[in-house]
């Protein structure tokens, strides 16, 4: 019996590695050979999925369970879009607009790249069986906008809403012990109150009022209407219209249905009504043109997305992205950097050590600029005050220069709703602290706020070393306010505005690099095979219990949660429909 037994789990161990092998064979023969770019082609931008930064690749858990991945990288439209422009093998462009997620910034960047394209003479035809109110705006400067006889343009305007748990905390007996500096730090009203304060309401309210005339003033631009006209659309609930009246309207160019925009496409490219249309993507089409430039003088775009965390996977981690920058630093063929920041903040303290080591990279006379995406508000732009030149969009949030700390105290919850109690023996009247089970005493509330305000004290003079400005002067434009990018331009928390192109062009005019010399960090690694022998691992630790992948994301969200620094210097994640 324990011999059967032995040959089954070696059977076992021997199929699974198999397995991996057969995976790993498939997976590099699918990267080996170099995408080609026909003559006639067009290329494609699919508007579908998220839209990231950059491309990443996705895991096993994604693969196995078929989870739809993101679209095309930022990075990679933008690049597809300024190269093609002069490709003689690209006829036009075809957006096919079918409900892509992206920020204002990200979507301003995609508007830049496409007026520029556009000085090719090349055409560019846009589709969509309905548009949505983001997709429309990237559309409306196709030279034709193409709508499904019985399809929908969504333009409604621009609106935040923020969710408010104070209600729900209170029925379970949960309170949030909360210290900030800063009378516009909202990131913790959604846990003390139940509503927005004054000042939250009257930045957001600035924030939304900024982006809708951002959106109007390119809508009405592209499809040659006033700008009182698309508020007009807007007022009127435009998801609801008809195709006619949008059409009547000048919202779009001609009702067709999608056989028919291909057709016009074949025709432009001079195919036969059976061929098929040679579509590339952005991504592919960069993965044909990719050239080797790591090992040459170049100038490293390094990317900072998401929260900010002392460590882990995910985000914009300190122990990894100091190295990582430790390197660059060290790495003689890297001559300058700019840093891609798209972030809403996080860990005060590894802000701070990734602003350090910025410094050490310039201590190497190089060239350091910054790049702001949608976000680079707090700890995002704690790490970016530093920079010799910070470029901004004008729809990217940023500043939101404060701190604050956030304790939950469980004390209602566990002992008086589910009649837990504890008994403390401690050497120290602190030990203790700081503790989720019971609330803090007045001293250790006061020792805490001390804590924020010395970092926040950190925080500003780190923003007036970098601005050139007196702490003072940081102080009375900080206090939390969140500012759009134009704003912030005015209050010289910026230098220009402009994208991540814009920035990569002005730091190679400076440094004398050729702007084609770019290489992207840090660099991307496709962890499959390592994602397979991950999840047989959280399996095991999980004690044999079946437990599937979106649960094991849910036990990692909370491990992250539970480890997560006090004290934070971030921005309310505000999402704008």
């Amino acid at each position: 019996m324990l011999g059967t037994i032995a040959g089954f789990w070696i059977s076992l161990f021997i199929a699974v590695f198999v397995g991996v092998a057969i995976v790993g064979a498939i997976v590099s023969s699918g990267t080996g050979s170099k995408p080609q770019v026909d003559k006639n082609s067009i290329l494609y931008l699919d508007l579908s999925g998220a839209i990231p930064e950059r491309y990443q690749p996705a895991d096993f858990w994604q693969t196995v369970q078929g989870a739809e991945k993101d679209g095309d990288a930022l990075v990679d439209i933008i690049d597809a879009l300024h190269l093609a422009k002069n490709d003689s093998k690209i006829k036009g462009l075809y957006i096919n607009a079918a409900g892509a997620s992206a920020g204002f910034a990200t979507r301003e960047e995609i508007v830049e790249a496409l007026r520029e394209f556009k000085t090719s003479g090349k055409w560019v035809y846009a589709y969509a069986d309905a548009y949505a109110q983001g997709d429309y705006m990237l559309a409306s400067l196709a030279d034709s906008v193409f709508l499904n006889p019985i399809g929908a343009v969504d333009v409604h305007g621009v609106a935040s809403q923020v969710p408010f748990f104070k209600g729900l905390l209170d029925k379970l007996g949960v309170k949030m012990e909360v210290v900030r500096v800063g009378t516009f730090k909202s990131a913790v009203e959604p846990y003390i109150t139940d509503a927005m304060s004054p000042a939250s309401r009257l930045q957001t309210q600035v924030m939304v009022d900024s982006l809708w005339r951002f959106y109007a003033g390119v809508v009405g631009d592209a499809r040659n209407v006033e700008i009182s006209q698309v508020d007009m659309w807007a007022d009127s609930i435009m998801g609801v219209w008809d195709a006619g009246r949008i059409l009547d309207a000048g919202a779009v160019s001609a009702l067709r249905y999608r056989h028919a925009v291909e057709d016009l496409l074949r025709d432009e490219c001079g195919l036969d009504d059976k061929d098929e249309l040679r579509f590339v993507t952005p991504a592919a089409y960069m993965a044909s043109r990719e050239s080797g430039n790591a090992g040459k003088d170049h100038i490293a775009v390094l990317f900072a997305n998401g929260d900010i965390v002392d460590s882990g996977e995910g985000g914009i981690v300190g122990e990894t992205m100091v190295p990582e920058i430790f390197r660059l630093a060290d790495n003689d063929n890297v001559k300058a950097l700019v840093l891609r920041v798209n972030s809403g903040g996080g860990s005060a303290f590894a802000s701070e050590q990734i602003w350090e080591a910025l410094e050490y990279f310039k201590s190497k006379d190089k060239k350091f600029y910054v790049s702001m995406g949608d976000y680079a508000a707090s700890g995002g732009y704690y790490i970016s005050c530093g920079a010799d030149r910070i470029f901004a969009d004008r729809c990217t949030l940023t500043g939101s220069i404060g701190v604050f700390g956030l304790i939950p105290d469980f004390s209602g919850l566990v002992t008086e709703k589910l009649g837990v109690t504890f008994s403390t023996v401690q050497s120290s009247a602190n030990a203790t602290f700081p503790s989720v089970l019971t609330g803090m005493t007045e001293y250790q509330r006061d020792a805490l706020q001390k804590s924020v305000e010395r970092i926040y004290d950190t925080f500003t003079s780190r923003v007036a070393q970098g601005r050139h400005m007196s702490q003072d002067s940081v102080k009375s434009i900080a206090e939390g306010r969140v500012w759009t990018g134009g704003a912030a331009l005015s209050l010289g928390l910026v230098d220009e505005i402009g994208s991540l192109d814009a920035t990569v062009r002005a730091i190679a005019d400076e440094t004398g690099i050729d702007v084609d010399k770019v290489v992207y960090y840090p660099a991307v690694e496709d962890k499959f095979l390592a994602e397979i022998l991950a999840g047989a691992r959280d399996n095991v630790k999980a004690g044999g219990l079946d437990i599937n992948a979106s649960a094991m994301q849910v036990l990692r969200m909370l491990d992250r949660l539970q480890t997560a620094a006090p004290v934070q210097a971030r921005m309310p994640m505000i999402y704008f429909e």
